[in-house]
């Protein structure tokens, strides 16, 4: 099976590509900006026409989109992010390749829920940031584009590789930052806030029985449990083995200020999935642990100096 991965150098896409290129039945090949691509193609600036002409000479069964961006302007995420999955769904339709699409879209889609629910597939969204406004109408527009499409909207990835400016990456730095110095006092903001973890390579291989699967439509892909932001201090002291006090500071007081502001992503103090389907109909279950996560995340926040 000839896979076309699209952002195999983002967070996600680096361990898609890793999951994809351990099955010896798929032949991947990489589209994206760096230099470490296989092929270099901007999707907010490239035209169908370019990329259609590229599917059409590759020939992929299955494309995979984990290309976007998290953080900018609400005009650069909809370029990135909307516009950017326009032009893949145009592409896939004009191309004679009849390629499976599976599209990584993201919970922030949903926007807020009630606390103590889980948030299932046929939760109406409603988005509270540009973000989730950005990776809803890119999800739309796969869903509605007539192909053999799947969407996976993945909640909070966590480990290997998260991004220093990611709230979790934020916190390892914090930690970090204060053991180094012996500062011996840590103050975050906004730990009441809970969200559904999911280890990034587990969404790899979730994304790897999307590709295998039948599936349409949307997918989550969490672990459908929901964990408070000062429970991942209290494990990510554990493995970090800091043992000082930890202060929570109010982030609207003006001497509140704080290295982890709370979760930037507009879906409130809580968000948990129902994971029913991506068992049901992918045969997939997270297996790596909130522990595990965090011990990767500090191995590397740690390294840096």
């Amino acid at each position: 099976m000839r896979v076309l991965l699209i952002g195999a150098n983002g967070h996600l896409g680096r361990h898609v590509a890793d999951r994809l290129l351990a099955d010896p039945a798929v032949q991947l090949t990489a589209l994206g900006r760096g230099d470490d691509a296989d092929v270099r193609f901007d999707l907010s600036s490239g035209s169908p026409g370019a990329l259609t002409r590229f599917l059409d000479a590759v020939h992929p069964g299955v494309v995979v989109n984990c290309a976007g961006a998290v953080r900018g302007g609400a005009r650069d995420l909809i370029r990135h992010n909307t516009v950017a999955t326009a032009t893949v769904c145009e592409s896939l339709r004009r191309s004679g390749c009849g390629a499976r699409l599976v599209h990584v879209g993201c919970a922030a889609e949903y926007g807020p829920s009630q606390p103590g629910s889980s948030t299932g597939e046929d939760a109406v969204p409603r988005p509270g940031s540009p973000y989730g406004v950005s990776k809803l109408a890119a999800s739309e527009l796969v869903l509605g584009s007539g192909l053999d499409a799947i969407v996976l909207r993945v909640f909070s990835p966590t480990g290997p590789g998260t991004p220093t400016g990611s709230p979790l990456g934020r916190l390892a730095e914090a930690m970090r930052r204060v053991m180094q110095q012996g500062e011996g006092e840590l103050r975050l903001a906004g730990l009441g806030v809970q969200r559904d973890f999911v280890d990034v390579r587990d969404v790899a291989r979730a994304v790897h029985a999307a590709a295998l699967s039948a599936a349409q439509g949307v997918v989550n892909i969490g672990t459908g449990r929901a964990v408070r932001l000062r429970e991942v201090v209290s494990v990510l002291a554990r493995v970090a083995g800091y043992t000082g006090p930890v202060h929570e500071v109010d982030e609207h007081h003006p001497g509140g200020a704080s290295p982890t502001p709370p979760y930037p992503d507009g879906c409130g103090p809580w968000q948990q999935a129902d994971v029913r389907s991506a068992r049901d109909r992918l045969g997939w279950r997270p297996r790596i642990g909130l522990e595990e996560s965090l011990a990767d995340i500090w191995m590397e926040a740690a390294c840096r100096i």
